[in-house]
């Protein structure tokens, strides 16, 4: 997953959507239901790069088949430091189909869950444009 790697590291949300399939479905690690279709993932990760701080990916770990990663990340929210997990898994195509976050401590979640909050009307705006 370098290519993602390097998308999300330099924040170029047209290389992170190139990578998603259509069908992909999001997995937040602050939300009960998750996320489907690319719009709506594309759009909660423009969310997520306008509130995340000091991000960068610190490890990371590939499935015996290529087609599962986990993406270790270090970062702030509201002055909350976070540590995470991208688990991506790959479809037959080799795009991402399943993006899966958890993110840690409780502390920092609760900080991301109220940054994002306060993002979501501008998120479906953003959808809804496709």
């Amino acid at each position: 997953m370098k290519a993602f790697r390097q998308a999300v590291e330099a924040r170029d949300i047209a290389a992170i959507a190139a990578l998603l399939a259509d069908d992909v479905v999001f997995v937040s690690p602050v939300a009960f239901q998750p996320y489907s279709g690319k719009a709506m993932t594309v759009a909660i990760l423009r969310g997520v790069l306008r509130v995340f701080e000091n991000f960068r990916y610190v490890g990371e770990l590939a499935g015996a088949d290529d087609r599962d990663h986990a993406l270790v990340f270090e970062t702030s929210v509201g002055g909350k430091d976070i540590t995470g997990c991208d688990f991506l898994h790959l479809d037959d195509d080799g795009l991402i189909d399943r993006f899966t976050v958890m993110v840690r401590p409780l502390s920092g979640a609760q900080a991301l869950a109220e940054a994002m909050n306060a993002q979501f009307d501008q998120i479906r705006r953003e959808a809804a444009q496709g």
